[in-house]
């Protein structure tokens, strides 16, 4: 794979998620599909229901289709074509349920993690037994492999399943989530390309790099349509999945910091709240805090870009 094949993919995926994402955004609207506001959230949102959700729907299928174009196979990229398809399934169904069907429930939350928990164990299972890369893990910094024995399957299950959700949280503002992850999937696009990692991680992280950028176009703020649990799950499961082919899974919480921290605000928001009664941010994830701290929308989003591509080059500095 050559920095040639990364931008091909790109704009691949770019163009069919735009085209797809287009298509997508009249029929949501004729299904009725509109996002629903909570009541607890910053006032400013309100604004905003009825948008059209699940368009994560056209970035999934503008992935397949660049990944398809980039005639690229291993079983390695089917595992992990498999694991963003089978999180999607999951938000799509919780989307479904909520937006389709207005039962503002979803899935019940055991339902949800339940199945995160089978698809993240039986992906490590695969990747210690079956993918014959062996249960090493690569240390940054110390540049060493460490054999992590019978705690690889566990540990490379919380990654997928702490990414995942992390990524989940992360979609609250016009453009957040699709603009961060457009940005740490090029890194790990070009970190692919740049040491060797490994062809179908490369390509699948230039899929979803290309698929965001496309759905961004209508996601950003004001937004046209949400991605939904279907995108942000997919996105979080797809990306994780393919840094753990590339055995770049480190690199997640430094390139992918953005989203660490917006988990670690909802942590650090319930722990306080049930040990003291006090909440520590004025609302949690921590993109809501800045926004009732007086910011914009586009700023809290453009200070987050800002961040993420700090990282990603931190992360190229640390390779």
């Amino acid at each position: 794979m050559s920095y040639f094949t990364i931008g091909f993919i790109v704009v691949v995926a770019f163009l069919a998620s735009v085209l797809l994402t287009s298509v997508e955004i009249p029929i949501l609207r004729k299904k009725q599909a509109g996002q629903n506001i909570r009541e607890e959230g910053p006032k400013s949102h309100y604004a905003k229901a009825g948008t059209p959700s699940m368009g994560g729907i056209a970035m999934i299928g503008a992935v397949i289709v660049a990944c398809a174009i980039g005639r690229y196979y291993s079983v390695n990229l089917a595992a992990v074509i498999l694991v963003f398809l089978l999180f999607g399934a999951i938000g799509f169904f919780d989307d479904y349920l909520k937006v389709v069907k207005k039962n503002n429930l979803g899935l019940r939350a055991y339902q949800k993690f339940g199945l995160q928990i089978i698809i993240s164990v039986a992906f490590a299972v695969y990747m210690a037994y079956y993918s014959g890369d062996g249960t090493s893990v690569w240390i940054p910094f110390a540049n060493i492999n460490v054999d992590f024995g019978i705690w690889y399957v566990p540990f490379i299950a919380f990654v997928l399943l702490a990414m995942t959700n992390a990524v989940n949280l992360t979609d609250g503002l016009d453009g957040l989530a699709s603009g961060t992850t457009a940005l740490v999937s090029l890194f790990f696009a070009v970190a692919a390309v740049t040491y060797g990692a490994g062809e179908g991680g490369g390509i699948f992280c230039s899929a979803m790099a290309g698929a965001c950028l496309g759905f961004l176009v209508y996601n950003k703020n004001p937004a046209k349509v949400f991605m939904g649990d279907t995108g942000s799950l997919s996105l979080g499961g797809g990306l994780a999945a393919a840094a753990i082919v590339m055995h770049f899974e480190l690199l997640l919480p430094i390139a992918g910091f953005v989203y660490v921290l917006e988990a670690l605000s909802v942590i650090i928001q319930v722990v306080s709240f049930k040990l003291t009664g006090k909440r520590v941010f004025k609302m949690a994830p921590i993109h809501h805090h800045f926004e009732l701290s007086g910011l914009k929308e586009k700023q809290v989003v453009g200070l987050f870009w800002g961040l993420a591509l700090i990282c990603c080059v931190i992360g190229l500095g640390i390779l």
